[in-house]
C-alpha cells in the first residue's frame, strides 16, 4: 500500500483526492493546507474547468495538518503529493526529500529551469522518486495516439500540429504572474510542449511568436525544428478574452501511412467533438474505440501509474522528472523565441 499525503487543497488537490480513491494499492492518508476551512472538509469554494465542483468532503478518518512540516514528519505518508502552485514547487520538493519521502509534483515542474534541476538533485541524494503528474499522456486519444506513433504500424512520424486555447481563467488571480503560476506557456502549453517531447524528441530549435500580456505570453504559435528530414511539427496555445468557450484542445497528427485527428471544444452550450479519427492509406475514415473520457478516471490512470513506479521501484516514463524538465526547456525556448522576434536554439 502506497500512503500518500496530498499538500494543498485546490482544484488539482480536489481532483487528486478524488482520483486516489479509485487506485488499488494506494491510499491518501493525509492532507496539508492552511485553510482552516477546507481542512474541515468545505472544499465547496473550489473551482476549475472540468470535473465536478467542490462539495463537502468527509475528512473525520485523514490526519489533517496545517503546517506542512507535520505532514513530513508523519511517517506513515510514503509518497507526498503537491497541488501546490508552481512557485512552491521546488520548496517543498526539496523538503518532502530531506524527509524521507518520495514527490508527486503536479506540473509544471518549476518556473525556472534551475528550480527543477534542484528538485532532481534532492531526489537523487535522497534515493527516492521524483514524478510529475503531465496528465495529458493517459488521455484516451493522447495515450493511443502515442502507442500508433511509437508502434510503428503506419511508418514513420511526419509531423503534426497541436493547439490547447482557453478562455481567460478569471478564478486564478495570479496566472499572469512568472513568479507564481507562470503564464498560459508554463501553465497550460506545457501539457502540448511534454507531449511533442515524447513523440517526437527534443527538437534543435524553437521558431515562436505571440501576443504579450504583461511579462508573459498570452497566446502563442510554435514551430518546432527538427531540421532536414525531422518531423514538421507546430503548436499554437494561449488564451482567448471570451467566456464562450473555456477550453479546446486537439491535433492532426501524420504519418507515413495514416493521419490521426482529434479535437474538442468546451463551448458553453454544448461541446462539439470530433473523436479520434484515423484516415488511413486505403481511403477509410475510422473512429476509434477509446477508454472512458471520465477526467477523474483519466487522474486515476495518472495516478496509479505513480503508484506502480512506487511499489515496484521502476521509474515511470511518462511521469519522469527529466521528461518534466525537458518541456518547461521547450517552453522557456518558446518564450524567448517570441521576445526575441527570432528562432532560438533548444
Amino acid at each position: 500500500m502506497v500512503r500518500i499525503g496530498i499538500v494543498g487543497i485546490g482544484f488539482m488537490g480536489m481532483i487528486h483526492y478524488l482520483a486516489w480513491q479509485r487506485v488499488r494499492g494506494a491510499k491518501v492518508v493525509a492532507i496539508s493546507t492552511r485553510d482552516r476551512v477546507k481542512l474541515a472538509g468545505d472544499w465547496r469554494g473550489i473551482k476549475g474547468n472540468f470535473g465536478p465542483a467542490g462539495t463537502q468532503v468527509e475528512l473525520a478518518h485523514m490526519r489533517r495538518y496545517a503546517e506542512l512540516d507535520d505532514l513530513l514528519a508523519d511517517n506513515k505518508v510514503d509518497l507526498v503529493d503537491i497541488c501546490l502552485p508552481p512557485a512552491l514547487h521546488a520548496r517543498v520538493a526539496r523538503a518532502a526529500f530531506a524527509a524521507g519521502k518520495h514527490v508527486l509534483c503536479e506540473k509544471p515542474i518549476a518556473l525556472a529551469l534551475p528550480e527543477a534541476e534542484s528538485m532532481r538533485r534532492a531526489a537523487e541524494r535522497a534515493k527516492r522518486m521524483l514524478l510529475v503528474a503531465h496528465v495529458l499522456p493517459f488521455f484516451p486519444e493522447f495515450a493511443t495516439a502515442l502507442k500508433l506513433v511509437q508502434g510503428g504500424r503506419y511508418g514513420a512520424l511526419l509531423g503534426g500540429h497541436f493547439k490547447r486555447i482557453i478562455s481567460d481563467p478569471l478564478w486564478i488571480k495570479d496566472f499572469y504572474d512568472p513568479r507564481t503560476v507562470g503564464g498560459p506557456v508554463i501553465d497550460l502549453h506545457i501539457h502540448d510542449a511534454h507531449f511533442i517531447r515524447l513523440l517526437a524528441g527534443m527538437p534543435q530549435s524553437i521558431a515562436s511568436t505571440g501576443r504579450m500580456r504583461g511579462e508573459v505570453v498570452e497566446l502563442i504559435n510554435s514551430q518546432f525544428l527538427y531540421g532536414a528530414g525531422g518531423p514538421t511539427i507546430t503548436a499554437t496555445g494561449g488564451v482567448i478574452r471570451q467566456q464562450g468557450r473555456p477550453f479546446t484542445h486537439g491535433f492532426e497528427i501524420y504519418l507515413e501511412r495514416a493521419t490521426l485527428v482529434y479535437d474538442f471544444a468546451a463551448f458553453i452550450t454544448e461541446p462539439a467533438r470530433t473523436p479520434l479519427t484515423l484516415l488511413s492509406a486505403d481511403g477509410k475514415v475510422t473512429q476509434l474505440r477509446l477508454g472512458s473520457d471520465d477526467p477523474i478516471e483519466v487522474f486515476a490512470a495518472e495516478l496509479g501509474e505513480a503508484a506502480r513506479a512506487i511499489k515496484t521501484a521502476k521509474p515511470s516514463a511518462l511521469l519522469s522528472g527529466d521528461l518534466a524538465c525537458d518541456a518547461l526547456r521547450l517552453c522557456q525556448r518558446e518564450t524567448e523565441s517570441v521576445r526575441k522576434g527570432k528562432p532560438v536554439r533548444v
